[in-house]
Formats: C-alpha cells, structure tokens, sequence
C-alpha cells in the first residue's frame, strides 16, 4: 500500500488493517476491479489521454475545439484542467516531462505524436500547460521549439493563488505573475 503515491507508512498500514476487517467478498470484489481497470483502460490514440475505448471521449466529442491543443504531462493535469470547465479545446497528454536524471528523454514521451498531429491538422493554437519546475520548464522550451513552425505556442499563466500573500511568495512566482498580468475589464 505504502508503494502508492501520497500513501505514507501510517496510512498504508491504516488501509491494509481496513482492507483485512472486511469480509472476504467485497475484498475480492476490490481486487477484481482493480484488475478489471488496468485491463481495460489504455491510452487513447490521438491524445494519449486514459480511456477505455481508443479514442476517448474528448477527442470524439464533436463540440470540442479541434483548432487548439492543450499539453499536459498527464491525465491528473488534463483532469484538474476539465474540471474548471473553461476550455473547451482538445488535448495532448506527454506522460510525462523530460527529465534527463531519471533517464526520461523526449522519445520516452508522445513529443513525436504531439508534432505529428500539429502539423497534420488545422491547430490554430497549442497551449503549453506543465508545471513550472526545471523538467516542465525544458519539456515546455524543447516542444516550443518544435511546434513554432507549424503553429502558435502559448502557455498558462503562473503567479499567485488566490488568497495568497504577496510577502510569501518566491520570487520566480512574484515574477511570473507580473509577466502574466492583464488589462482589467
């Protein structure tokens, strides 16, 4: 259990008591669907996004924006952006960033697929949106370079959450956020 990620020794050693108190059926019925999952959903074709079917839904859905593609590292980025429920675009998930100390290089990642499809389709647009830390910031950088002569490259802006004090910020954030400033309506 401590093998999942956010689960800590405490936590884990919580969920194997919990899971060894149920009775034996519905421990089953968890192990089933856990196996269930992981052979049913894969990636989907286009966007690399998890599915079940091979192409997902967001990718099928005829009212999504095929002009503009939004990156993200992975489904969990693609998921927390959905929920906000105001793009409306198509995706890109890399699985993953570069990341040359774990051995993760652009070939690891959908990069290849990502310039394919750009340069295929009618993309008017391609919205960087992966986490600013050094990996994000090379993997953002290196598909810029390549997505520029195909079609416009943008990225999310950064800076600082709501609720947050501006004394607490760094100053990469601080920066950022003056970089990401807009015209107020």
């Amino acid at each position: 259990m401590q093998r999942l990620p956010g689960v800590g020794p405490k936590s884990a050693q919580r969920l194997a008591l919990h899971i060894l108190k149920r009775p034996e059926a519905e421990v089953e019925a968890l192990a089933q669907a856990l196996i269930n999952a992981k052979k049913q959903i894969g990636l989907c074709s286009v966007c690399f996004h998890l599915s079940a079917d091979p192409i997902c839904e967001i990718c099928r859905h005829p009212n999504r924006d095929d002009t503009s593609i939004c990156v993200v590292a992975d489904s969990r980025d693609l998921i927390a952006l959905e929920k906000t429920r105001e793009y409306k675009g198509k995706y890109h998930v890399l699985g993953g960033v570069i990341s040359p100390m774990d051995g993760i290089g652009p070939e690891q990642l959908t990069i290849q697929a990502l310039v394919r499809r750009v340069s295929q389709q009618k993309t008017k647009e391609v919205i960087m949106a992966i986490s600013p830390t050094i990996e994000g910031e090379t993997t953002t950088l290196y598909i810029g370079q390549l997505l520029k002569p195909f079609t416009k490259v943008t990225r999310i802006a950064f800076g600082l959450p709501v609720g947050g004090d501006l004394e607490y910020a760094d100053e990469v954030t601080l920066a950022r956020a003056l970089e990401g400033r807009r015209e107020l309506d």
